[in-house]
């Protein structure tokens, strides 16, 4: 300070070091850039250095270096830079993701930085703030997603906080309240439901095609002398906005669906109706629904949807007196049973029951593997009980009849 004085400019003057402990680590990242780390002297000064080099660049031997400045960026800036990079997918799954985002993650999480996210706190905000095991199971499958990329990404964080998160078990619900109705009541259903509807319905029991798949359902994938018709594409709906899908929900919802008489006559009847045109159109964005090519439609003529067919189906199943109200435990909502949904259990009851093997119902069905549907709603709790008892029924009998000859 003697010899320069403050406030001067000296050409001669050293040029003053960075350092402002007693200690500094230098090294180069994997980029060949320069990086440096001070350490006071009550910080171990040399020691610590050296230990702190020596950790360093065996990581950057090893290519498991990070540089911690990239773990310092907030959520929702990492969100802005991972979110364009993502492959693809169907309209539905985007949108069900930028729910969880806009809703969930990004009020909570969004001002945090990556670096500074613990397990215990990310367990403690999905089991106390996020409601519902549903919403919490995507809400943490897209976390997982962005953290695990975090760490991928030249290790911006060490390690994904949200990789050990636990889900408490799916509540359980009791499967009479899930179990189909029976052909009986689907009958009984039907005599309820408006004539201009039943066609739909007798075809959803006789085939097991999803709503989307039905409702998809173009003349061209028909063929009558065949008996048969070809699931190819779709409608969708997200956000009240039909649309056309390419590909059904999986790759084995590509199928063959055989046709009984009862679904030719309702194909048949909603063909005299509207004389649908025998061509595909290219489906292009999908909003373009060319309804003309559409088998079953609305009594004007329009595409149908899940929202204004219930309009017609819950007075149905209550005029039929069948309708009960069933408390969703997952949802926290109150749900009408039997459900639209719950005809394609019907017709893989029905398989069942016929004795079609398990390997063929699931091919006609259109699932990838063995289902639930195919086998849980086979029987009752009360046709179960009545079944063992008849089996056990003999066996008293015999010892009733041995009881009295002694």
């Amino acid at each position: 300070m003697e010899a320069y004085p403050p406030g001067e400019t000296y050409k001669d003057r050293r040029r003053r070091r960075d350092c402002i402990g007693a200690w500094q680590a230098r090294y180069r990242d994997p980029s060949g850039k320069q990086k440096a780390k001070n350490f006071p002297i009550e910080e171990g000064g040399k020691r610590a250095a050296e230990a702190f080099l020596d950790d360093v660049r065996s990581r950057v031997r090893r290519r498991e270096y990070g540089d911690p400045k990239r773990g310092e960026i907030t959520l929702a800036q990492w969100w802005q830079l991972w979110w364009p990079a993502q492959p693809q997918r169907a309209v539905t799954t985007t949108n069900r993701k930028l729910s969880a985002w806009n809703a969930h993650i990004e009020p909570k999480w969004g001002a945090w930085r990556l670096c500074d996210l613990e397990f215990i706190e990310l367990q403690k905000w999905l089991t106390s703030e996020v409601k519902g095991h549903h919403t919490r199971r995507k809400v943490l499958e897209l976390t997982n997603q962005m953290l695990r990329d975090a760490v991928r990404d030249g290790k911006r964080i060490p390690f994904n906080p949200a990789a050990e998160v636990q889900l408490e078990a799916p509540p359980k619900r009791d499967a009479e309240d899930t179990r189909p109705p029976t052909r009986e009541q689907c009958a009984l259903i039907r005599e309820h439901m408006p004539s201009w509807y039943r066609p739909l319905v007798v075809f959803l029991e006789e085939t097991g095609l999803r709503w989307g798949e039905a409702t998809g359902l173009r003349w061209a994938h028909v063929d009558l002398e065949a008996k048969h018709i070809k699931v190819k594409e779709v409608l969708s709906e997200d956000r009240g906005t039909l649309f056309r899908k390419a590909a059904p929900k999986s790759a084995a919802g590509f199928r063959t669906v055989p046709l009984t008489p009862e679904a030719i006559d309702a194909i048949e009847m909603m063909a005299a109706r509207f004389l649908p045109v025998d061509t595909v159109s290219p489906i292009g964005d999908g909003r373009d629904l060319h309804v003309d090519e559409l088998v079953f439609r609305g009594p004007l003529g329009g595409s149908l949807t899940r929202h204004n067919f219930r309009r017609t189906w819950i007075p149905a199943i209550q005029a039929a007196g069948l309708a009960r109200q069933v408390w969703n435990e997952e949802t926290k909502r109150t749900e009408w049973w039997p459900r639209v949904h719950d005809l394609r259990h019907v017709f893989a009851t029905r398989l069942k029951d016929l004795g079609v093997p398990e390997k063929d119902v699931q091919t006609v069905m259109g699932h990838d593997r063995g289902s639930k549907v195919t086998w849980l709603y086979q029987h009752s709790a009360e046709d179960v009980a009545a079944q063992v008892l008849a089996a056990m029924a003999p066996a008293e009998n015999a010892s009733v009849r041995i009881l009295k000859a002694v």
